[in-house]
């Protein structure tokens, strides 16, 4: 097929695949900011570095946009056997877990299968529930989440929930457990595979295993910002293409693949689409604030710009992407559009696969919300294991490479070239009535209901 688009290509993957920047600004974002984590000094060190380099790259507009949310600050925390032996377990809090002191039997549910929390219901009041990180549960054809796993334990009574690493060596895995907007009502910790396997033989030898966790993590308010940047367009200016990843990190490491190879690779989609490209369209490049934790800084943009929603074309969500072994796209089920993405990866001579799948574990999903075409540069070839070394403190510099972090950022500025100069778009926004039948559909029944009773539950509640 004729690549109408060759001469740009040819400069953007030239200079991409000679640059050293984006592992540049991946070592400045991790190695002198941190995690990022929301509240941390690093968090605002890399907002600025940030709007920094979409000024440097040639961006307009460039600003950032403040928004106040319930934040978390991680305490002390021990945990501990109280029966059958006394013995103090290494762990951490998942964040938005409450100060607590409790004690109770712990209940193993193995991989956190929908249909045991309803089995076990009686059963599990007032209990630590204990599960594993796998995503699918054996027999399950959808992930489940590990919100879904505590939100689960909460409905059922639980005193409070225990996260085991399914992985061996990563150590424990964290994230964050709260949910609209409020901080969780149970303590949540997490601990590394091989103590979850100690903690479930003690329970097989002696019938029973009481714990106790005591903690002193504390809920603030804070302040956050989502970083903004333009490449105007020539021709239909308000019309706009967006491309974005959240910055921040879990406080337990540098947070290096997920999220700041995605910030890298757009950044480096920045600089070279400012340094090569004159679009019809704009291409607004966002950097979210706080998505560990709630999705916070896309559902504040959200917002706040919800009278110009309807002038995003498209929105490339690139979490993790420079991190992933495989680079996909992935388009919210927008089957409209099959047929367009397939034509560009013929013209682009590039071997990726198209998804039509959609979940709400990333920044997409407040655009999705409010009927917004999103995709994301995803695996969609994938196995069904988990995060590896995210959310673990092993989640360095030295697990990204440079090749990864060229591979995201020449795919997502190759795409985003093609829908800037598309005209013939197929697919327009979702209205209202159809983002509910999206979200209706048979396949969610049960996510769906879930999510009712977690609406339902913190409705009825004040925390």
């Amino acid at each position: 097929m004729t690549n109408p688009h060759l001469p740009l290509d040819q400069k953007i993957l030239g200079d991409i695949y000679s640059s050293r920047e984006a592992m540049d600004n991946l070592e400045v974002l991790c190695d002198d900011f941190g995690s990022r984590f929301g509240g941390t000094e690093g968090e605002k060190l890399a907002a600025d570095f940030i709007a920094a380099k979409y000024k440097e790259y040639g961006l307009k507009n460039v600003h950032l946009e403040p928004f106040e949310y319930l934040g978390w600050r991680r305490g002390e925390v021990i945990l501990e056997i109280t029966e059958p032996i006394q013995k103090e377990i290494p762990c951490i809090t998942l964040p938005h877990s409450p100060a607590s002191q409790v004690e109770a039997e712990v209940i193993f549910l193995g991989e956190g299968h929908p249909d045991d929390f309803d089995a076990n219901a009686e059963a599990l009041q007032g209990k630590f529930v204990m599960v594993n990180s796998v995503l699918y549960p054996k027999g399950m054809k959808r992930w489940v989440h590990r919100q879904e796993k505590f939100g689960r334990s909460l409905l059922a009574g639980a005193a409070g929930f225990i996260f085991v690493n399914h992985y061996p060596g990563y150590g424990p895995a964290t994230g964050g457990i709260g949910s609209h907007g409020m901080g969780a009502p149970i303590p949540g910790v997490s601990v590394s595979k091989e103590n979850g396997d100690f903690i479930q033989r003690l329970a097989k030898k002696h019938g029973a295993v009481k714990m106790r966790i005591t903690s002193t993590d504390k809920l603030e308010k804070m302040t956050s910002w989502n970083v903004i940047g333009d490449l105007p367009g020539t021709e239909s200016p308000d019309e706009m293409i967006l491309i974005g990843s959240h910055y921040d990190g879990h406080d337990i490491s540098q947070g290096a693949s997920d999220p700041a190879s995605g910030v890298v690779s757009v950044l480096e989609a920045a600089r070279v689409l400012g340094k090569y490209a004159q679009l019809p369209r704009t291409i607004r490049f966002a950097m979210w604030g706080v998505e560990e934790i709630g999705l916070l800084g896309s559902s504040a943009y959200v917002k706040a710009h919800a009278d110009e929603l309807h002038k995003i074309r498209f929105y490339l969500n690139m979490d993790a992407a420079g991190g992933m072994a495989v680079k996909d796209i992935n388009l919210h089920a927008w089957q409209e559009l099959q047929g367009t993405f397939e034509k560009y990866r013929d013209e682009m001579a590039l071997d990726f696969a198209i998804g039509q799948s959609f979940h709400s574990a990333s920044d997409h999903y407040s655009f999705l919300l409010k009927g917004v075409i999103t995709g994301g540069v995803e695996a969609v070839r994938q196995t069904r294991s988990g995060r590896g070394y995210g959310h673990t403190q092993f989640d360095t510099v030295d697990k990204v490479t440079l090749r990864g972090l060229r591979d995201a950022a020449a795919l997502a500025a190759r795409i985003v070239l093609r829908v800037a100069r598309e005209e013939n778009w197929l697919a327009t926004p979702r209205d209202e009535s159809a983002v509910d039948e999206l979200l209706n559909q048979p396949s969610r029944t049960e996510i769906m209901a879930f999510q009712a009773r977690m609406e339902e539950y913190f409705g009825k509640k004040e925390f």
